[in-house]
C-alpha cells in the first residue's frame, strides 16, 4: 500500500502503480475497470471498521453505512464525513453516472447511485479491489 501525502500521490506514475497493486487493482483503481458483481471480498463483508483507499490509505466508508443493496458490490448509503471522496460525471456506455474517486490519488472507487435507503437516498456501489477494511 502507498502512504504519502498529496503532493508525492500526483508524481506517481503508471508503472510504478503497477508495481504497487495488483493487476486487478490496478485495472480498477487505475484504468476505472470494475470487478465482477458478488466476487469481491467485501461484497458480504460485516466486519465493523473503516474502509480506506487502497491507494493512498485514506478514510472512505464507515461499517456502520454499509448495506446489503443486491447489486454484488459493497454498498454504503454515505460516505464518511470530510472524506477523501470525490465525484465525477461518467458519460461511458453511453450511459449518464456519478463516478467516485479518492480525492488524495484520484483512485476510481466506484459510483454513486440515488437509489440508497434512507436517511440518503444514496447507494455507493464501490469495487472490493479499491478499498481496505481496517477493522474496529
Amino acid at each position: 500500500m502507498v502512504n504519502k501525502t498529496m503532493s508525492e500521490q500526483k508524481e506517481i506514475n503508471n508503472d510504478e502503480w503497477v508495481d504497487k497493486l495488483s493487476p486487478e487493482q490496478f485495472s480498477i483503481c487505475r484504468l476505472k475497470g470494475t470487478e465482477a458483481p458478488f466476487t469481491g471480498k467485501y461484497n458480504d463483508c460485516k466486519t465493523p471498521g473503516i474502509y480506506h483507499c487502497i491507494c493512498c490509505n485514506s478514510p472512505l466508508f464507515s461499517s456502520d453505512t454499509k448495506y446489503d443493496s443486491g447489486s454484488g458490490w459493497p454498498s454504503f448509503w454515505a460516505d464518511l464525513p470530510d472524506s477523501s471522496v470525490n465525484e465525477h460525471t461518467d458519460t461511458t456506455y453511453g450511459m449518464r453516472r456519478v463516478e467516485v474517486t479518492c480525492k488524495v490519488c484520484d483512485a476510481h472507487l466506484g459510483h454513486v447511485f440515488e437509489d440508497g435507503p434512507l436517511p440518503t437516498g444514496l447507494r455507493y456501489c464501490i469495487n472490493s479491489a479499491s478499498l481496505d477494511l481496517k477493522e474496529k
